[in-house]
């Protein structure tokens, strides 16, 4: 049975749980590995705001290579009540970096008694990056995108990131992945300012379905299996992820707009 690390009150770590690990002979993040590595990588994830606050959304696709490794993999996670991260990149040291931040979102809360600030959580996002850089340089690389509900400011806000760490706020929305070229063209051509949130996720579902007509690394909607997109909304009232019955009822309000305008058979 391991035993609780002790530190003087000189030495303390403080709120900062990754520090806290190194500090107890623990790296969350590998640095040493062998050569480069092919490994399944989520896809595609986007962010869009609204009036509510902010919608994202992911496929359910996992690729290794040219092989679909998983058809319904999770890739957008609650980070804590106010807030979400979509994964998109090397999809173990993403589950990974996600879990990390969680605990250091509740750690923080625990020894301050009050939540990190949006702000503070995008940097300490942006801090875990950058910490893997080495594996994303042997082709572990995770490139995630971050939303939340300010309740400072009363307002969903989006953040996009690169593989060194660097931190960047989005105004209307945010695509990452292999599909976000496709997805962020949908977004950009239908958003419009003031969207309800019911908007937002049809959106959103209209920008994966046409990034998984084009990226063969983003998969579709799925009706035989029952697998469609995960859908999210991050509002004053906190995360909640649509239930598969609620994300197939999007799609289906889709598949009649496509019918309609003749872009279906």
């Amino acid at each position: 049975m391991s035993s609780i690390s002790i530190f003087p009150a000189g030495d303390d770590p403080g709120s900062d749980f990754v520090k806290l690990l190194k500090r107890d002979g623990q790296e969350p993040f590998s640095k040493d590995l062998p050569g480069v590595i092919d490994a399944g990588h989520a896809t595609t994830v986007i962010g869009i705001r609204c009036n509510e606050g902010v919608v994202m959304a992911g496929d359910r696709r996992a690729t290794s290579g040219h092989l679909i490794s998983h058809r319904d993999m999770q890739k957008v996670f609650a980070a804590d009540r106010h807030s979400a991260v979509g994964i998109a990149g090397a999809a173990g040291p993403a589950i990974q970096m996600v879990r990390v931040f969680q605990l250091q979102l509740e750690y923080y809360e625990k020894i301050e008694g009050k939540p990190l600030s949006l702000d503070g959580k995008a940097n300490q996002l942006s801090e875990m990056i950058r910490a893997n850089l080495p594996q994303a340089m042997q082709g572990l690389a995770v490139v995630p995108i971050f939303g939340g509900f300010d309740l400072g400011r009363n307002s969903g806000r989006l953040f996009q990131f690169d593989i060194t760490g660097g931190r960047y706020e989005e105004q209307e929305y945010a695509a990452s992945g292999s599909g976000s070229l496709h997805a962020g063209t949908v977004i950009k051509l239908g958003f419009q300012k003031s969207m309800s949130e019911d908007a937002a996720l049809s959106l959103a579902v209209k920008a994966l379905w046409h990034a998984a007509d084009e990226d063969s690394a983003t998969g579709g909607p799925d009706p035989i299996r029952g697998i469609y997109p995960i859908l999210v909304v991050i509002s004053a009232q906190g995360f909640r992820q649509l239930s598969d019955e609620e994300s197939a009822a999007v799609f289906m309000d889709l598949q009649t707009e496509l019918n309609d305008d003749g872009s279906e058979a």
